[in-house]
């Protein structure tokens, strides 16, 4: 039987079945609530304690723990043993470092897509969260924050929900607890929500609100271009009055995918039926005669611009599949530095 503060903690029969028999007796499952430099916050069954972040073997990013990650640790000194196999992990390549990834969350449920209705509204970013989520196979909602500082905020939600069909978009005054009551709703008990978008679009604002505390600093955007400013600096999950949990990360200015050839298929399925159907199996879909593409945007029923999203979200997978497949054929040749 599942111990209720575990489940609580969101411990399910998927994790459980991963720890053997001689693991249950040595070891103790806890999951991972922030991430700092060199140490992580734990909690599990009567715990809540930092411990040093490294685990025995731990050579790539992928082995070591990240927020909302779920480890064995020894049962008398809490020593990081394992991480446990990841539900879902969202990442992204390193700013700057092509060859280095970044972990962002594990183990997430549900992704809310944050963006605020002003300069930072930007359909490409929205799709590029969007692949993200299909990718990791974890239901995304967007959520436009900052109502006030649009003219038009339907405009920009109906813009939203035509990037994909059934795509769940609200509207909400971040520092209205009635308001955001619906979100909250959407986290239940031992769910985790994971909150993603850039710099100063309202996420600490909106777990304060949630969470009816003010713990998390706030800081209002440049009134000059819009941009927000980082407040959150730590990946951290906040417990909800009726047990779910927000996982809150700092803001993004860069954000650039890995491997997600699943996730494009999934959120330009219109254009990868449409490129199906083009005369030429290595059309472009420049000028190529009988460019089913091309039609759709003489008709009107798709834009260039979508397009073109298309396009440069398909050229980064393919250099981050390039690049990877090249990784693992030089690290699989002796005597190569990788």
């Amino acid at each position: 039987m599942t111990d209720p503060l575990l489940a609580e903690l969101g411990w399910t029969p998927f994790f459980s079945a991963q720890v053997s028999a001689e693991e249950a007796r040595n070891c103790r499952p806890v999951r991972v609530m922030a991430v700092h430099r060199g140490m992580i916050a734990v909690a599990g069954a009567g715990l809540e304690r930092m411990i040093p972040s490294r685990l025995p073997e731990a050579d790539g990013e992928e082995d070591r723990p990240t927020v909302g990650d779920w480890l064995l640790v020894e049962r008398d000194s809490l020593a990081p043993a394992r991480i446990l196999a990841r539900a879902s992990l969202f990442k992204r390549r390193a700013p700057g470092d092509d060859r280095r990834l970044q972990l962002i969350a594990a183990n997430v449920d549900k992704l809310f897509i944050v963006t605020s209705c002003n300069q930072d509204f930007s359909l490409a970013r929205l799709e590029r969260y969007l692949v993200l989520a299909r990718e990791v196979g974890v239901m995304p909602v967007v959520v436009l924050t900052k109502i006030d500082l649009a003219d038009d905020p339907e405009r920009l939600r109906d813009a939203a929900r035509a990037l994909q069909p059934g795509l769940e978009v609200e509207m909400v005054d971040a520092r209205d607890p009635a308001s955001v009551a619906r979100l909250a709703a959407r986290c239940g008990k031992g769910e985790t929500v994971a909150l993603l978008g850039s710099s100063g679009v309202g996420k600490s604002t909106l777990v304060n609100t949630m969470r009816g505390s003010d713990s998390i600093a706030t800081q209002a955007v440049r009134k000059t271009d819009g941009k927000g400013r980082h407040t959150t600096t730590v990946r951290e999950m906040h417990r909800l009055d009726h047990g779910g949990w927000l996982l809150d990360t700092p803001g993004m200015r860069e954000f650039r995918m890995t491997q997600a050839t699943a996730g494009l298929a999934e959120v330009f399925d219109d254009l990868m039926i449409l490129a199906s159907e083009c005369r030429f199996s290595d059309c472009t879909h420049g000028a190529e005669p009988g460019c089913a593409i091309q039609a759709a945007i003489a008709q009107g029923t798709l834009t260039p611009a979508r397009l073109q999203r298309w396009h440069k979200l398909s050229a980064e997978d393919a250099d981050t599949t390039g690049s990877l497949a090249g990784r693992r054929s030089r690290a699989g040749r002796p005597g190569t530095r990788t």
